[in-house]
């Protein structure tokens, strides 16, 4: 069970090549985390075996992104996004995830498989802005307050002609 973290402005950034790979029951319950993951989390595998994926959520994480992200794996989709974790001591570092639903041989849903990297600065640069607008819209956490986030999540991709995919793909590259 989560504690009650203090976050801080403590950033571990990643290095280019590593990679963060875990994998989630259908409820999000860590599975199997890589050494990379409890590294850069501050967990080990004991703390993390068995414990809802979300352990990690940063308070600066709109909600609206991961009903976005759940929309999307609980229907057979992928997701990609950039997201900032927070780590056991309070400390934080962002990533460019990528979630994929696992799928059995009758193709039902298992599990989920998420891969994250490093993700370029001005990625973050340019998801900071957007994350803190949704938060303030989401407000109390309120399911309208979310609904409202989420129509202008979209508005905001709207106004960029293209996909959210598109978008996302397109901060990573730069």
């Amino acid at each position: 069970m989560r504690k009650n973290i203090i976050p801080t402005d403590i950033e571990t950034k990643m290095n280019d090549n590593e990679f963060i790979i875990s994998k989630t029951d259908l409820r999000g319950y860590i599975t199997y985390a890589n050494k990379t993951f409890l590294d850069i989390c501050g967990y080990d595998k004991l703390e993390l075996a068995g414990v809802n994926h979300n352990i990690i959520r940063h308070p600066d994480m709109p909600k609206v992104a991961f009903r976005y992200m759940w929309d999307l794996v609980k229907n057979g989709n992928d997701f990609f996004g950039f997201v900032k974790n927070l780590r056991k001591d309070g400390g934080y570092y962002w990533v460019f995830a990528y979630i994929s639903p696992d799928f059995d041989e009758d193709n039902n849903i298992i599990g989920y498989t998420s891969i994250r990297r490093k993700p370029p600065q001005s990625a973050i640069d340019a998801v900071i802005k957007l994350y803190k607008e949704l938060i303030d819209i989401e407000k109390d956490g309120k399911k309208e307050n979310i609904d409202k986030a989420q129509e202008y999540l979209f508005d905001f991709v709207g106004s960029h002609n293209c996909s959210y995919d598109d978008l996302i793909l397109k901060l990573q590259d730069d």
